[in-house]
């Protein structure tokens, strides 16, 4: 197959640049790149309930990316990369807050 043919395939494919099935994850790979800028943000100033939100969404899409036809490859890299970035994000913020000492009234 020629380099014309492949990138005639991938135009044409039914989650290809000519559908929302293609650009909606596309954009979606800017939650996951501001997460990944959020590393170097303070663990105290981390989201609890954004991090568990941004986790749940990558679970749950992951799997139904898989179950659609076609598969959306696009759409399970994104939010693959969403559930292990979050994931991360949470494990920062509960380890920093399980380390705070308890604070009596």
């Amino acid at each position: 197959m020629t380099v014309a043919q492949k990138l005639q395939a991938f135009w044409n494919h039914p989650a290809g640049p000519k559908t929302i099935h293609f650009w909606a994850p596309t954009f979606k790979w800017g939650i996951s790149l501001a997460n990944i800028a959020d590393i170097n943000r303070p663990a105290e100033k981390i989201s609890l309930p954004q991090q568990c939100a941004i986790t749940a969404t990558g679970i749950i899409w992951s799997r139904y990316s898989t179950q659609i036809t076609p598969v959306n490859y696009n759409l399970l890299a994104v939010n693959a990369f969403m559930a292990v970035t979050g994931a991360y994000q949470l494990f920062r913020k509960i380890s920093y807050d399980m380390a705070q000492p308890a604070v009596t009234p």
